[in-house]
Formats: structure tokens, C-alpha cells, sequence
């Protein structure tokens, strides 16, 4: 086991990030890794429902990405800015990073691109190098809806289009807030959330808005000096009573992404199993810690010394998850948000 980081690094050919989505959700390719037979295997994600039974619980992120960023122009100048939104702070006041950042002093006002009176006003920079910006109009996510732009990450190499808005979203996403998508559960159709519950399967949501963090590097060899950015979790009671039910009746809990995993991991409980939460989570998931609530895991291919495959090493050895990783590349699997995927059982 390791906590170095240059030990999650691997080759990733540039050609297999992909930049879009397969023409149907669920036409991409999974691996699976079978821990107890010790095999690996690459199949359609079609067949995912197989490895569900009777008196398993799926766990999703229901958290909606918005079309968080914004395009503008300095009232005073006309000068370009780019605003992505972070965080809600309060009623129209958000966290934002903004480009580019030199001579945004506090009273700047910029007009949102294609309104025509819609505006914020540059309020304050803080520590981390993201900003403080006030909306004229509370109704922030109306203005997003109308005027914003699906935030893709910065390794597509493209503006969004149309078919992000729908694409770079899980059917089941509804409570808004994510910058970024939980992109295992992109895979996933009605007709396959119904194949699994014919084998016996239920369902549960839980809650993590995912925010910029997520893209950004690990900058320290130790991996326990690494400090996760904090970010909005929620898991009520009635998925902690499915959860603890589920344990008691001997069945697994599938989670459907790292983001999953990290709102679990954040309610584990030695008592109770797992617990009802609601807050900030900065839980940092890697080798030796191993997963409490989590059995299995759905999960796309990651970034190289990325805190995500370091949590995907918590579920089987840090080795072999190279060796499947270099299998993928191999394969010619598709990496990231619209690529393939990797069923760990």
C-alpha cells in the first residue's frame, strides 16, 4: 500500500479522453473486476444488471449540474470576463472563479452575455484565488438556465453544445447544485434501472454536489498532507434505514460513483452502520483506509494521480488497479466523464 503520489501515476494516451458522449447511454464498454475469482473482463455496460440479486441496494448521486458558467462583458470597460460558479454563499451571492482575475477589483460590475440587464458585482477576492460576486437578480439558477453554460471539465477541449445539456446529466439528477456530473451514473437508463429491479435490485439516492475540487491536481508526494475541498452532502433517513436493512438481510450496496462512495463513507458509523447527514464533507478516501458501507462500486476511468483512483484503490490493491488501468489503455477503453467504465464486485 502507498500514499505517495507518484505512485497513481500511469500513460494515458491523449486520444483516448473522450469528447463525447456514445450515441446512446448505454453504449459504452465496462470492465469488471471480479475481486473474489481474481478476473477481469470487458463487456457491454448493457449487461450490468446481471451482477445485480436479490436484496441488493443502489446507491445514486441525484445531485443536477447547472449550467454554471457565464460569459460577460465590464460595464465600465467591455472588457471580457469568464465567471465559473462554485458555491452558494447566500441569496445571490455565490463562490466563483473568474478569468481573467487581474484588475477585477471589488465594485466591478459585469453584464451577463446576451441579457440585457441581468448582472453581478465583483464583491470580493478571497485567499483561495476565487471570488466573491453578488447577483442583481436572486433568482440565480433562472439566470444560469437561461444564459449559462454546462461547465465542462477542461480536458474535453471544446465549448458545450446543446446536446451537453442533456447528455452531461444522469437521468435521475434532480436536485441542482454540481459543477460537474457524477459520470458513472451517465451510463444509466430507465430501462436499465428496470432490468435491475427485476433481479431483485432497490434504490436509494443520497446527495453530493460536486465542485471544482474534483479537477484539481493532488500537489503533495504525501498523500496525507492533500486537503480536499469541502462539498455539500446530504443522506436522509429513509436511504440510512434502506442501507442498514439491506446489511441486516445479507444483501450489497452497489454505489453508483465515487461521489456515492464519499457520501456513505462521510455517514459511516461503527454503531449504527451508517447514519443520516447532512453538511461539508472533505473526506478523503485512500490507501490503507478501506471502504465501511460500500460493497461494489461503478465507476468511470480516472484521471493519473487523481484522488479519485486513489479511492478506487481502496477497493482492491493499488497494483492491480494499474494492471486493470493498463489493460483499459490497451483495450482502447474510453477515458473520464463520457467514457467507459469499471464494475468493481
Amino acid at each position: 500500500m502507498s500514499t505517495h503520489l507518484s505512485d497513481y501515476n500511469f500513460h494515458l494516451p491523449e486520444e483516448l479522453i473522450a469528447q463525447r458522449p456514445p450515441a446512446e447511454r448505454q453504449q459504452s464498454r465496462m470492465m469488471v473486476i471480479d475481486r473474489q475469482k481474481s478476473r477481469r473482463e470487458i463487456m457491454p455496460f448493457e449487461n450490468f444488471p446481471s451482477f445485480l440479486r436479490q436484496g441488493d441496494l443502489i446507491i445514486r448521486n441525484n445531485t443536477k449540474v447547472i449550467p454554471a458558467r457565464l460569459f460577460g462583458t465590464k460595464k465600465d470597460s467591455g472588457g471580457k470576463v469568464q465567471a465559473l460558479l462554485c458555491e452558494e454563499r447566500n441569496t445571490g451571492l455565490w463562490q466563483a472563479m473568474l478569468k481573467p482575475g487581474r484588475r477585477l477589483r471589488a465594485g466591478t460590475q459585469i453584464l451577463i452575455e446576451n441579457s440585457h440587464e441581468e448582472y453581478f458585482t465583483v464583491k470580493e477576492k478571497l485567499d483561495d484565488g476565487t471570488y466573491l460576486i453578488q447577483f442583481s437578480n436572486p433568482d440565480v439558477l433562472d439566470i444560469l438556465d437561461k444564459f449559462g453554460h454546462i461547465p465542462l471539465p477542461p480536458y474535453m477541449n471544446r465549448e458545450d453544445d446543446a446536446q451537453d445539456r442533456k447528455r452531461y446529466q444522469t437521468v435521475f439528477a434532480d436536485q441542482p447544485g454540481a459543477v460537474a456530473a457524477p459520470t458513472a451514473g451517465l451510463h444509466f437508463t430507465e430501462d436499465i434501472f428496470s432490468q435491475c429491479a427485476e433481479n431483485g435490485a432497490d434504490f436509494a439516492d443520497v446527495t453530493l454536489h460536486t465542485g471544482i475540487g474534483t479537477f484539481q491536481p493532488v500537489s503533495c508526494e504525501d498523500l496525507s498532507e492533500h486537503q480536499m475541498h469541502s462539498e455539500f452532502y446530504e443522506l436522509n433517513n429513509s436511504t440510512a434505514e434502506k442501507i442498514r436493512q439491506t446489511k441486516k438481510n445479507g444483501g450489497r450496496i452497489f454505489a453508483i460513483g465515487t461521489t456515492s462512495v464519499r457520501t456513505l463513507e462521510t455517514c459511516a458509523d461503527p454503531v449504527n452502520f451508517i447514519n443520516p447527514g447532512k453538511g461539508k464533507t472533505q473526506i478523503f478516501l485512500y490507501p490503507p483506509k478501506v471502504p465501511q458501507v460500500t460493497d461494489c462500486l461503478l465507476t468511470n476511468f480516472h484521471l493519473p494521480k487523481s484522488t479519485l483512483l486513489m479511492l478506487v484503490s481502496t477497493f482492491f490493491p493499488r497494483e492491480q488497479v494499474l494492471e486493470a488501468y493498463e489493460q483499459a489503455v490497451k483495450e482502447q477503453m474510453r477515458f473520464f466523464s463520457y467514457g467507459d467504465c469499471m464494475l468493481i464486485v
